[in-house]
């Protein structure tokens, strides 16, 4: 059986958001160095291969919000699918600290298998989906480390990044800010969104209204957490679409 590097969860759900999660997955492709990177199964379980905790989050989402939830199914060390193409984070050789085997001598002919292989693909279902229909709204889940090598503690529970289009995402920091048990704040721990990333290609290029979720992977770590975290976000996701009047 051939490696699909995507699937989809409820694409005939009729709601008008669209959940995805760009890191779901740590795998590696049997194409890729036989499946292997050379690095141990705790660097592969770490949040350099993936977002851990985003994939369980995303599917309760989309279920709640009864719409499509797409997933990648390749790591972010195989190639990066929330970066441009000509990004030069697109397939990374370091990482917080750490050496990528089986990276470390990828050529440019490398890069453009993998695009064919896992980053094209995906940004083709990504693009069906988010074209269903004309109103779709976009909702990003990714989770972010408690804290990188050498650097100082991330204290805040959630973070909703935006780039240029607001519309959504600053009443949504400000419904949360009324959460008094959160540490919330706009674009943290990243600021904002990297050119011909996924929001830029399919919401900003779209005019689709969009938010991107990051969540601290300690918070999401259990099945019971990241079905709380979707049950917490759902009814609050919908409240501020409806008032917004987007």
């Amino acid at each position: 059986m051939s490696f699909h590097p995507y699937w989809t969860e409820g694409s005939d759900r009729p709601g008008r958001w669209l959940v995805t999660c760009d890191h779901a997955t740590n795998t590696v492709p049997p194409a890729v160095n036989g499946g292997d990177l050379g690095l141990s199964p705790a660097d592969m379980r770490r949040h350099i291969a993936f977002d851990p905790g985003a994939q369980g989050v995303t599917r309760h989402l989309g279920a709640l919000l009864d719409s499509p939830a797409l997933f990648s199914n390749f790591s972010r060390l195989v190639i990066d699918p929330n970066r441009g193409e000509d990004d030069p984070t697109l397939l990374m050789k370091l990482y917080d600290g750490t050496i990528i085997p089986a990276n470390r001598h990828a050529d440019a002919g490398e890069v453009e298998r993998r695009l064919d292989a896992y980053h094209r693909p995906y940004h083709a279902e990504y693009y069906r989906l988010a074209s269903r229909r004309p109103d779709t709204v976009i909702c990003a889940v990714h989770s972010f480390s408690p804290q990188l090598q050498a650097r100082p503690p991330r204290p805040w529970h959630i973070g909703i990044l935006y780039a240029h289009d607001a519309r959504l995402a600053l009443p949504l920091i400000d419904r949360l800010k009324q959460e008094r048990d959160l540490c919330i704040e706009g674009n943290v721990p990243y600021s904002g969104h990297l050119p011909g990333d996924s929001i830029e290609r399919h919401a900003l290029a779209m005019g689709l209204p969009n938010i991107l979720i990051e969540l601290r992977n300690d918070l999401i770590a259990e099945e019971a957490t990241q079905r709380a975290w979707a049950r917490r976000l759902a009814p609050v996701l919908a409240e501020v679409l409806e008032r917004t009047g987007l």
